[in-house]
């Protein structure tokens, strides 16, 4: 596996990769999760996918198998910031205007939306990898920039299995129900940090893996308010 990160002005570079991402979305949120949000028949895409906007992807014999984006608090883009905090300011239906606190706006803390996994990737070791890459990649482009913490909205089992990885996750807000795939979600926070060397695989089937790493941070399957 390979880990690649790059934002909009540098996706030339890596040829259908990002396409290919915005696929392998589409497959997931839309046909699996029956999600409505932004898409055609091939991809999915939202206005969070704009200049400010960073990603890391997962390659494997030039494939993508997996990938997230991530952005800082300080981001805006016409009428959108970042995800949690347009929740916050009523701009999205079907997330809760109080799933966080407060909506921070600072250079030091990034947000991570959009992280899934190829069902390709079948085996429980080769999705832990997999995530390992994607949320390392997202570390080091948020880092480099000044980047402290990184929160994201996710399924409360995703929070376990990057623990278990060697990141220190935490839960940061009170969880709520998608209305849409009936899941339970809650915001996350953990320091900007790769993964510590030396932390236990965590001990679940591939199943419990693909649960966790497909759903994390995503926008709520409704319209712009």
């Amino acid at each position: 596996m390979k880990n690649i990160t790059f934002n909009l002005a540098q996706l030339h570079q890596h040829g259908t990769a990002f396409y290919d991402f915005l696929a392998l979305r589409k497959r997931f949120f839309v046909d699996q999760l029956g999600w409505d949000i932004p898409h055609d028949d091939d991809v999915e895409m939202d206005q969070y996918d704009n200049p400010r906007a960073y990603y890391s992807l997962v390659l494997q014999d030039g494939k993508v198998i997996g990938g997230a984006r991530a952005m800082a608090t300080t981001a805006e883009w016409g009428a959108h910031t970042y995800m949690l905090r347009d929740a916050v300011a009523g701009k999205l239906i079907g997330i809760p205007e109080n799933i966080i606190p407060a909506a921070a706006v600072t250079p030091n803390m990034w947000e991570c939306t959009r992280v899934v996994v190829s069902d390709e990737v079948d085996t429980h070791a080769g999705r832990s990898e997999c995530l390992g890459l994607i949320v390392d990649g997202l570390v080091d482009e948020a880092s480099a920039q000044g980047a402290t913490e990184m929160m994201a909205l996710c399924p409360p089992s995703f929070a376990r299995a990057l623990r278990k990885l060697g990141y220190g996750a935490n839960l940061i807000g009170e969880p709520y129900v998608n209305s849409d795939d009936g899941r339970r979600y809650v915001a996350m926070s953990m320091p900007a940090e790769r993964r510590k060397t030396g932390a236990k695989t965590p001990a679940k089937p591939a199943n419990f893996v693909n649960q966790a790493v497909s759903q994390v941070a995503v926008q709520a399957p409704a319209s712009i308010a």
